[in-house]
């Protein structure tokens, strides 16, 4: 029991990390960006879904058959640490940096799978 309660403070004292992500298709260019306060955890989760076939995006889906899983990389653009004191990254804060980037790239129409 002493090590599960020692994982568990382990896990509080070092959260992972959250962060920006962008799904790029390298045939055609188009991008995905999202964010998640466990960007690995959501990235492995997208993943496991484009796999599986399970329609997470329609149009992402329809390259991911098309094309093929090789045929995309998985990046993590930024990632925020958690402010001093705090044991977690302010949810607007997230939000704030992912349409800081989504107003960089444009990952909309033919450039991307995001929708306004």
């Amino acid at each position: 029991m002493d090590s599960r309660r020692e994982a568990k403070r382990a896990y509080k004292e070092n959260p992972p990390p959250a962060g920006v992500y962008q799904i790029r298709n390298l045939r055609n260019q188009k991008i995905f960006i999202g964010s998640a306060l466990n960007v690995r955890g959501k990235l492995n989760g997208i993943l496991f879904t484009l796999q599986r076939h399970a329609r997470l995006h329609e149009a992402l889906q329809a390259d991911w058959d098309q094309f093929g899983s090789e045929a995309f990389v998985f990046e993590i653009l930024d990632e925020l640490k958690p402010a001093a004191g705090e044991t977690a990254v302010d949810p607007d804060e997230l939000k704030a940096l992912e349409e800081m980037w989504k107003e960089k790239l444009q990952p909309y129409g033919e450039r991307g799978y995001n929708e306004r």
